[in-house]
C-alpha cells in the first residue's frame, strides 16, 4: 500500500458514525458526561454539549477549570459516558487507567469529531495535517523513501495516521517515554561539542552529560530568565557547559516571547516580553558535533541561522519536527538542501501528536 492510499484508507475509516458518541451527543441523555484533557478540544465539547465534569485526578486547591468542574476519577459513576479528549501526551494511557478504573463507557475524540458530522470541529492539529499532505503528498513520499531503518517508517506511518484521524489506535505500541528523547544508539555519541537550542531547565543537557561523560563541551541557549536560572542550578555540578541566555534565529534582534509556559515558552506575534536572539552562526565559532532543537515551531529560523554550522561541520542534527504539519516538510528539505547525504531517522516520544524528532546522522 502507498503512502496516498495509507492516507485515503485512513480518512475512510472515519467516514461513519459511532454508537456510543452518538448516546454522548444526545441533548436529553440520561447519563452524566465528563471528559477528561484540559484543552480546547475538552472546551469546544463543552460549548457544543455542556458536560458535568472535567477529570482531573492532579488538579490541586481548585474546583472548577473554565467554568467546567474538576471531579476526579474516583467520584465519576460508573454509568457515566467519558471522551477522552487527551491529545498531546497520553491518549492511551488515560484510556487504559479509565478502564482500570471500571469506566467503560469511554467515547474517542476522533468518534465524536467524525459522528457530529461538523458540530464538533476536529483538533486543529488533524485540519493542519490533512491540509499539508493534499497540497504536499510528494513530498511527504519523499520523507518516506529517505528513512534509514524500518522502525523509522513505522513511525512515520503511525505518527501520519493519527495526525490525520486523532484515532489513539495507532499509538498503542507507543509509551510516554520523554527522557529518552536524543538519546538513540545510531547516533553513535562521542566525544561532542553538544548544542542544546531551547534548553529549557536543563533537562536535557543533564540527561547528556550523564549518558556520554567523554563530551567535550554543552553550549546551552535558553532566553528565558526562570528557565536559565533552574538550569544553572541543575547543571551545577557539570564541567564545560556555557550558557548563553538568549535565542537562536535566522537573525539577531529581539522578538517577544512567553516566558511563562514553562518548557512550552514560544516566540508570539505580540504577547510576552522581549529576548535578545541571534543566530548560532554568529553565537559559536568553533566548529561543533551535534545541534539539538525544540524550539516550539522556531526550528527552522534558527537552522536557516546554523547555516555555516551545518555546511562546514556536518553535525548531526536532533530537531523537533511536532509543533506544526509542515515541520516536518520544511526541515527536511532544508537539510536535504545541504547535500550531505545524511542518513534519517525518525522517532517519536509520547502517545500523541507532540514530541516528534527527526534525525540527520
Amino acid at each position: 500500500m502507498n503512502l496516498h492510499e495509507i492516507v485515503d484508507e485512513t480518512l475512510a475509516q472515519l467516514d461513519r458514525r459511532f454508537d456510543l458518541a452518538e448516546r454522548f451527543l444526545e441533548k436529553a441523555a440520561s447519563a452524566k458526561r465528563y471528559a477528561i484533557g484540559r484543552n480546547d478540544e475538552t472546551l469546544r465539547l463543552n460549548q457544543l454539549i455542556p458536560l458535568d465534569g472535567v477529570i482531573d485526578d492532579f488538579a490541586v486547591a481548585t474546583s472548577s477549570w473554565r467554568g467546567i468542574p474538576i471531579v476526579r476519577t474516583s467520584d465519576v459513576p460508573n454509568d457515566a459516558c467519558i471522551a477522552n479528549c487527551s491529545t498531546s501526551i497520553s491518549p492511551v494511557a488515560v484510556l487504559k487507567h479509565l478502564h482500570a478504573s471500571g469506566l467503560t463507557h469511554v467515547v474517542g475524540l476522533h468518534e465524536l469529531a467524525a459522528t457530529s458530522r461538523g458540530a464538533l470541529p476536529w483538533p486543529d492539529f488533524v485540519l493542519r495535517q490533512r491540509a499539508e499532505m493534499a497540497e504536499h503528498l510528494d513530498a511527504w513520499i519523499n520523507i518516506f523513501d529517505s528513512l534509514q531503518d524500518s522502525e523509522s517508517r513505522q513511525t512515520f506511518l503511525d505518527v501520519v495516521r493519527f495526525r490525520l484521524s486523532c484515532d489513539p489506535h495507532y499509538m498503542k505500541e507507543y509509551a510516554v517515554r520523554i527522557q529518552d528523547q536524543y538519546f538513540e544508539d545510531f547516533m553513535n555519541f562521542g566525544g561532542e561539542v553538544f548544542v542544546d537550542a531551547g534548553g529549557f531547565d536543563g533537562d536535557t543537557s543533564e540527561g547528556f552529560a550523564a549518558r556520554y561523560p567523554d563530551y567535550k563541551k554543552i553550549i546551552l541557549f535558553e532566553p528565558s530568565e526562570k528557565n536559565m536560572a533552574a538550569a544553572h542550578l541543575r547543571l551545577a555540578g557539570h564541567r564545560d557547559i556555557e550558557f548563553r541566555p538568549f535565542g537562536l534565529s535566522d537573525t539577531s534582534g529581539t522578538l517577544n516571547f512567553d516566558q511563562d509556559a514553562g518548557s512550552a515558552a514560544s516566540v508570539t506575534e505580540s504577547k510576552g516580553s522581549k529576548i535578545s536572539v541571534n543566530t548560532l552562526d554568529s553565537a559559536v565559532v568553533d566548529p561543533v558535533t551535534i545541534i539539538k532543537m525544540d524550539l516550539e515551531g522556531w526550528e527552522l529560523k534558527a537552522l536557516q541561522g546554523s547555516r555555516g554550522h551545518i555546511g562546514r561541520d556536518r553535525p548531526k542534527l536532533a530537531i523537533a519536527v511536532y509543533h506544526d504539519a509542515q515541520d516536518f516538510r520544511l526541515v527536511h528539505e532544508f537539510i536535504e538542501g545541504f547535500g550531505h547525504d545524511y542518513d534519517v531517522y525518525l522517532r517519536h516520544y509520547t502517545q500523541g501528536w507532540s514530541e516528534t524528532v527527526m534525525f540527520f546522522v
